[in-house]
Parts: C-alpha cells; sequence; structure tokens
C-alpha cells in the first residue's frame, strides 16, 4: 500500500481551513448522534517516528467534548501485559457505547517492532495478522467503527525534523532511539509496514494513508475520515452482519435428554480417597504449571442448583491461593454492557502461570441473553464463531481451556430448589429468576444442545459432569482438571 501510494493533491490555504471548518461544525454535530446511538468509535493513528501523530491528536480532540474520549499512548508492552494475551491490553482499552477512543500507536507499531528486531518468525507473525483481523472484525461486527491511520512521510522528511527536534533542549526527549534506527533503516521498515498494511487491510476496517508533509492538510486529512466514516457507520448501525461458517474443529456432543445421569454415582469412601488423591496431584501440577508458565482457563456453566459452586470449591481448594482467582459471573454493570461483550472476560483473564475460573462466562450470550432477549438473533448466532475464535486466541496463547456443562434432571433441581427454601441458612441461594428460568427448561435445554453442539472443539471442549450425585460429578471434573494438566506440561 506504502509503495504505490499516490500522494494527494494538496489544497490551498484558505480552502484547507474552510474544510477544516466544515469538518469541526459536523463532528460537533455527530459526537451528539454517536451518543443517541450508542456508537463506539476506535481510532488507531499509526506511523513513522516524528511524523506528528501526536500533535494531530491533540487538535482534533479539541473539537471533542472531554467526557466523551479517551486518548492512550501506547509504550511497549510491560512485563505484565507479556504474561497475558498479546490483544488483551488492546481489548481493554476499547470505548463505551458513544464514545471515542484515540490510540497513539497500537497493534501495528507493536507487531511491526518485533517483526523488525527479529522476534516474530513468519508463523508467529501470520498468527499475529490473524489475530488482528479477528479483533478488528469482531469490534465492527459488534457495532464498533474502527479507523486506522498511517502518517506517512519520507525519509529526508523524517530526518530534518528528527533533527529539527533534537536541536532543542526542551524537545530533544521527543526523539526516541527507536526513531533514529528507524530513519537508518528506513526502507527496510517500508517493506515490513507496507506487507502489514496489505495483510490488515480489510473493508470493514480499512487503512487509510495521510500524508502528513503539512500539520494543517495531516489534520484535514483524518477529520474528514472520521466525520465520513461516522456518516457510514450511524447510517449502517441497523443492518445484520454476515453470518461465517463454523470451521472449527468441532467434538461430537450428546444431546442433554441422553446423558445417564442415576448410574453416575460414587460411595462416600470411595469419594474421600479419590478427592484426597486427586487434590494432591492439582497441587503438584498447579506449581509446575506456575514454573512453566502455563495460564490455565475453566468455565463452569450448568442448571441452576446443579452443583457448580461445590465443584469449584473441590477444585480450588487444591490450588495455591496466590496463583488462582474466581469469577462469578452475574448481569454485566452498565459499563459492561456498554462495551463488546467479551470485553469484560479479555480484562479478566489471567497471568501465565495462573489460572482463572469463571462461575458463568460469555455463553450468557448464547442462553440467557439470546432467550430473555437481551441481544438480537443477529448477535447471538454470530457469537458462536465468536466464541471459537476467542477461545482459539486463548488456545494460541497457550492456555489450557477446559469448559465444564454440570448437567441434572428437572426432579432433581426440585428437589434442590425446595431444599434451598426450606433451609434458612440456603435460602439466599434461591431467586425468583432461578423459578422464572425453570418454567422455561425445554427452550433453555434446546440453546444448550445447539451451544454444546457448536462450540465443542478440540482446543476447547465441553465437559458433561452428571451431577444428580455431586459427588460424583466433583471427582469426574478433578480427574479431567488433572489429565489435561498433566498431558499440557510434558
Amino acid at each position: 500500500m506504502l509503495k504505490n501510494w499516490i500522494r494527494p493533491q494538496r489544497p490551498g490555504k484558505d480552502d484547507t481551513k474552510q474544510r477544516l471548518k466544515a469538518a469541526e461544525e459536523k463532528l460537533a454535530v455527530q459526537q451528539m448522534q454517536l451518543k443517541d446511538k450508542k456508537l463506539p468509535v476506535l481510532v488507531l493513528i499509526e506511523g513513522w517516528g516524528a511524523a506528528g501523530k501526536g500533535s494531530t491528536i491533540g487538535r482534533i480532540i479539541k473539537n471533542i467534548d472531554p467526557r466523551f474520549f479517551k486518548v492512550f499512548s501506547m509504550a511497549a508492552p510491560t512485563e505484565e501485559e507479556r504474561r497475558k494475551p498479546f490483544l488483551t491490553r488492546y481489548f481493554e482499552k476499547i470505548p463505551e457505547a458513544g464514545k471515542f477512543t484515540f490510540l497513539d500507536s497500537g497493534w501495528m507499531d507493536e507487531i511491526t517492532k518485533e517483526r523488525l528486531n527479529g522476534m516474530l518468525d513468519e508463523e508467529d507473525y501470520a498468527q499475529r495478522v490473524d489475530s488482528v483481523k479477528r479483533y478488528e472484525r469482531q469490534l465492527t461486527d459488534n457495532g464498533y467503527l474502527v479507523l486506522k491511520f498511517f502518517f506517512h512521510i519520507s525519509k529526508k522528511e523524517q530526518a530534518q525534523r528528527i533533527n529539527g527536534l533534537m536541536d532543542h533542549k526542551d524537545t530533544a526527549w521527543r526523539v526516541s532511539r527507536g526513531d533514529i534506527w528507524q530513519n537508518n533503516h528506513y526502507d527496510t521498515c517500508l517493506d515490513v509496514f507496507d506487507k502489514y498494511m496489505e495483510d490488515t487491510n480489510t473493508p470493514s476496517a480499512p487503512w487509510y494513508i495521510v500524508d502528513a508533509k503539512n500539520k494543517k492538510f495531516a489534520e484535514l486529512q483524518v477529520m474528514e475520515a472520521l466525520c465520513t466514516g461516522i456518516d457510514t457507520a450511524l447510517h449502517n448501525g441497523s443492518l445484520a452482519v454476515p453470518l461465517l461458517q463454523n470451521v472449527f474443529p468441532l467434538i461430537k456432543m450428546p444431546k442433554l435428554k441422553d446423558v445417564e445421569l442415576k448410574s453416575k454415582t460414587i460411595t462416600d469412601e470411595e469419594y474421600k480417597a479419590r478427592l484426597r488423591e486427586l487434590q494432591g496431584k492439582l497441587g503438584m501440577l498447579h506449581n509446575r504449571l506456575y514454573r512453566k508458565r502455563v495460564p490455565v482457563v475453566i468455565v463452569y456453566e450448568g442448571w441452576d442448583a446443579a452443583g457448580k459452586g461445590g465443584n469449584i470449591k473441590r477444585l480450588t481448594g487444591a490450588l495455591d491461593p496466590r496463583g488462582f482467582e474466581v469469577y462469578p459471573i452475574a448481569s454485566p454493570e452498565p459499563h459492561e454492557k456498554a462495551r463488546h461483550y467479551l470485553w469484560r472476560f479479555w480484562t479478566r483473564l489471567p497471568k501465565d502461570g495462573h489460572v482463572a475460573i469463571f462461575d458463568r462466562s460469555w455463553y450468557g450470550r448464547v442462553m440467557v441473553e439470546r432467550l430473555e432477549g437481551f441481544c438480537s438473533e443477529n448477535d447471538w448466532q454470530r457469537a458462536f464463531y465468536e466464541m471459537n475464535e476467542f477461545e482459539h486466541e486463548l488456545h494460541n496463547w497457550g492456555a489450557v481451556v477446559l469448559k465444564f456443562w454440570v448437567q441434572i434432571d428437572k426432579d432433581t433441581q426440585l428437589e434442590r430448589f425446595t431444599d434451598r427454601k426450606n433451609t434458612p441458612a440456603k435460602q439466599w441461594k434461591l431467586t425468583d429468576e432461578d423459578w422464572r428460568n425453570r418454567e422455561k427448561w425445554d427452550v433453555y435445554e434446546a440453546a444448550i444442545d445447539e451451544m454444546l453442539e457448536k462450540t465443542s472443539t478440540t482446543y476447547a471442549p465441553w465437559h458433561i459432569l452428571e451431577s444428580v450425585d455431586k459427588k460424583y460429578a466433583r471427582i469426574k471434573a478433578l480427574e479431567i482438571v488433572v489429565e489435561a494438566l498433566e498431558k499440557a506440561l510434558k
């Protein structure tokens, strides 16, 4: 893209001034429309060192109500950030509905620097590019406007700007060693930048190359592209997104009605012996996980009163409390609901060597949110693919991903509900919503069957825990976890 780029004709001074004023006035109106339509806008500013990225952002945000935007300057990832998936720190920065986020450099800068420094081979680079394309597509599919700008200047222009900054002690700090290296290796950088932009230029998140030689003209190009992009996004906001073919490797799952429950039992003696044995193994494996920096993500879903909490308690009883966290997932808070539905899970991922356990999870999208009308049909249909992508991202990161469906029958649930109702110490566990959900057992069961069928992948499989006998389910879960960790640590 950069190599074939044709420099746009720069308008005259008066024309530039008039067009900038028109764009500023338009943006003032649009930010109110964004708020009303709850359209989030993510603006990525990339480009050559000393090309004027930061100063342009500064001029643009003067036209936006400061309550409606955030600006982040993305430096090299910290050691803590490197212990999480590559995209985590970018997913954390996405805006709330109706607001802007401006990123001064981002995932392009990180990937191309690692490519230039020899940290990414061809395979790793291709995987990163695939991750970025999925990330950007998931955002746009879920109603985000993603605008990507590359500030382009010549080698000569860059050298002049670097020298100009270096000549004054008050601005010399703005020139990094990386900027100087970049200018000295301009052609090599150009090759890497060009390939990356070609690889990630998509219809839903295209690249805009900005002629950054003149600061006012650079500002005008960004402002007009921003206004045009917002207009298009506001117009297309109600359109359904095409569903992608589910190409992930799937494991065949049984229908819930065909799962045998009554025979899945264990004696108290066997339970105590196996529990002690498996918890001992798991404790040792947890130490090895930390040493080898292997992350683990465990998901629990299941019927109300199926025994998820007790199951999790026996699992965590074997773990070092400094190395795991349990996340009980309830209805999203307002700031969570205002973002991509996966945001609150990206921000809860463990560091490598640690364990995250989700008591309910992102699968609420295709169960509660689907059946209670909290998202559109297009949203939940698209979510099967998106969740498979999310878990594939975790798998590529090196995580062990395990998902448990805790299964009971309708009669067992009623017995447990009644017990909770009649036991003062347990009454807090039973809510009106539990009774309402019970009335929809059949429609929930159909939705769960579809979920298991479409999201049990070879890299993140579902395991059904038969939990009419809670002790049997606890031992089965521990056995599955121990076996999966032993396999991952070989």
